[in-house]
């Protein structure tokens, strides 16, 4: 199994509730339901207002590097990140467990 963690850090000047970023929110947490490589699929915002921290945070499990690729290459994956690029910049890990 492989774990694929993102944190998205939103650029200076935007807010969680413009309706772009609410849009981008709702598409990743479409992707679930949408992507049959995902076994296992989390998403949502970080809670505390620590200056290290990370805005919005994607929590999630494919089964092997193949998955994983099918899951990158998705439309509806390519659509989110596509919305996110507008507004929030990123960093993932990837690590089998």
């Amino acid at each position: 199994m492989i774990r694929h963690l993102v944190l998205f850090k939103l650029n200076d000047g935007v807010r969680r509730d413009e309706p772009r970023v609410v849009a981008g929110v709702e598409a990743f947490r479409a992707l679930g339901s949408q992507i049959p490589e995902l076994t296992f699929w989390e998403c949502d915002w970080n809670i505390t207002d620590r200056p290290i921290a990370y805005d919005f945070a994607i929590n999630s499990a494919v089964e092997d590097k193949d998955a994983l690729q099918r899951y990158l290459d998705h439309p509806a994956h390519q659509a989110g990140v596509a919305q996110w690029r507008e507004f929030a910049t990123w960093v993932i890990a990837d690590y089998e467990f």
